[in-house]
């Protein structure tokens, strides 16, 4: 734990019936850095997401924003606070166009009905989006889909930004674009939090990387470090690889 870090998360424990599925994690992210979380599936890595955005109580621990303490509040004073979050399945308003969709994010703090659709279609210019905000959601790739993820997202400004798989399940030529965007939002100076299955992207992206297994942290450092750890390469890459 870095004393001063813009994000900690002390201790976090939550257990569903006799599973621990998040075990005394902890970690911290200091303001405008890229923080991934990696492990099998089923390590805790979406359980820790949903326990700092507020989607499922701790049963013990501590999530800390920027000074401020947030294990009391709702989802929603979570985000007014700062921390928004993507889903690794996308689930958009169909139905509704993409500029709309992104004008939902937008009511988090309201304001003129105008003023929300030009930032909209702000946001949807800088995820290259800006061609599409009259289709209707439904109509749109899964790469664009994940990008409309982001611009929502963004509407609500964030000074925290968790990202659940960005590019999984995205087409190969779209994942450099999805990395270079990710890229510029910690440039703007937000706080990212990443879960990817995709190494290169973790490796590429990150600061620095904690891994988990069984909803423990198995261990937290520099990607580079983290890769070569011994338990890392056995449960990760495959016994072979180790």
């Amino acid at each position: 734990m870095t004393d001063g870090a813009f994000f900690t998360a002390s201790n976090l424990s939550v257990r569903f019936g006799g599973i621990a599925a998040v075990n005394e994690v902890s970690f911290s992210v200091g303001q405008g850095q890229i923080f991934g979380i990696l492990g099998p599936n089923g390590a805790g890595k979406t359980t820790t997401f949903n326990l700092i955005a507020g989607a499922i109580p701790l049963d013990s621990g501590k999530i800390n924003l920027d000074g401020i303490a947030v294990n009391g509040l709702r989802p929603d004073q979570r985000a007014r606070t700062g921390i928004a979050r993507t889903f690794q399945i996308t689930q958009p308003f169909d139905h509704l166009s993409v500029e709309e969709n992104v004008m939902v994010g937008c009511l988090l703090r309201g304001g003129p009905i105008a003023s929300m659709r030009d930032e909209a279609r702000t946001l949807l210019e800088a995820v290259g989006l800006g061609s599409k905000m009259r289709d209707e959601a439904r109509r749109l790739s899964t790469g664009q889909r994940k990008r409309l993820e982001l611009a929502r997202a963004l509407a609500t400004r964030p000074r925290l930004l968790l990202l659940d798989e960005v590019t999984g399940g995205v087409d190969q030529p779209s994942i450099p674009g999805l990395i270079d965007l990710v890229a510029k939002l910690r440039d703007r100076g937000i706080t990212i939090i990443i879960i990817e299955h995709n190494m290169r992207v973790m490796t590429g992206l990150a600061d620095r990387l904690m891994f988990l297994n069984r909803g423990t942290k198995l261990t937290e450092g520099p990607p580079a470090e983290v890769m070569r750890h011994p338990e890392v390469l056995n449960l990760y890459l495959g016994s072979a690889h180790a």
